[in-house]
């Protein structure tokens, strides 16, 4: 039987310190089950939170951690009648992905045209879906040519945010912390790009002027949330998908008061855990045509061997990266 390595932690903590790298043998899948030879991962932060035990999953360690990934059938069980050896694949499963081989049942896995470039295959299930979902789950009566905004616009939510906004024909406010991301991220399709401070709260709204903005995405929460909540028009909607600054959603009162505002959240895990398969390929079909024509990039910081994986991890913990840190598998 051959073997395959994986990253595993026995106990949460400080992923550069927690991470093994480790061996094991391979049994042949048997009944509906898939092996999948893992090619590529990214170093999520949502994969950083689980090892640390912040995360909305509670570990129980031994883990192998990882959201997403991608790679291509192996080897597949006497009863698996929708994938076939050499198919490209990613998971489905909620973690595990940091593995040179990942055995599962079939529907697990979803199936991916074989020209797909495997690096932004990789990422394909957290960032896009969730940017997807962010534009097309909430207020659904957005027509084109009117504004959305968000948070974290540099991150890797916010880009695809910023790229399937600008396919769907809405405009975007974005707000950042540093000024050199401004020029970037209009480079993407944003149209408007700020500083996330008071002054750029007032350099939106003039650009806004008069017209409404009826949704905004808050991947931080804290003061950054309240500037949202400023530039949101009155009945607008605030969705909260992540808390990077680690600060309490404060709502100013006059924001539910004089502006009847939603809030609501989105832990995109749980949506993939209830959609249906017709569901889920309604959005990853459309993605991953976009990919293809290169509409939608996620931006990649480093590609580094899976045995440097300390290394990944402490480059995927700076705060000043050009994209996600992506783990070569092989």
């Amino acid at each position: 039987m051959a073997s395959s390595r994986f990253i595993q932690f026995d106990r949460v903590g400080n992923p550069a310190e927690v991470l093994q790298l480790q061996e094991r043998v391979l049994p042949p899948p048997t009944g509906h089950e898939v092996r999948v030879r893992m090619r590529y991962a990214p170093v999520n932060p949502a994969d950083l939170n689980f090892i640390e035990g912040t995360y909305g999953r509670v570990a129980h360690p031994p883990c192998i951690p990882g959201h997403e990934g991608s790679g291509e059938v192996e080897a597949v069980g006497p009863n698996v009648s929708s994938l076939a050896p050499g198919d490209a694949v990613i998971p489905l499963l909620g973690t595990g992905c940091w593995t040179q081989h990942l055995t599962a049942e079939e529907q697990y896995f979803a199936k991916l045209p074989p020209q797909l470039d495997p690096v932004q295959a990789s990422m394909l299930r957290v960032n896009p879906v969730t940017a997807w979902a962010l534009l097309k789950h909430y207020n659904t009566k957005l027509g084109e040519g009117e504004w959305v905004a968000q948070n974290a616009a540099n991150s890797g939510v916010g880009r695809a945010f910023i790229q399937l906004a600008h396919h769907f024909g809405y405009k975007t406010v974005n707000f950042v912390r540093r000024p050199e991301l401004i020029p970037e991220l209009k480079a993407l399709g944003a149209d408007v790009v700020v500083l996330d401070t008071a002054e750029g709260v007032a350099e939106a709204k003039a650009a806004l002027g008069d017209e409404p903005l009826m949704l905004a995405a808050n991947a931080v929460g804290g003061d950054s949330a309240i500037h949202l909540m400023d530039v949101l028009s009155s009945g607008g909607t605030l969705v909260t998908y992540g808390a990077m600054s680690r600060r309490s959603l404060k709502v100013p009162n006059k924001f539910l008061i004089f502006k009847s505002l939603t809030l609501t959240g989105l832990w995109i895990t749980k949506w993939l855990e209830k959609a249906s398969s017709a569901e889920l390929r309604s959005v990853l079909d459309p993605l991953t045509a976009l990919i293809e024509k290169g509409e939608l990039v996620t931006a990649i910081d480093q590609i580094v061997p899976m045995a440097d994986f300390k290394a990944a991890i402490l480059r995927a913990q700076e705060g000043s990266r050009g994209g996600k840190v992506i783990l070569d598998l092989a």
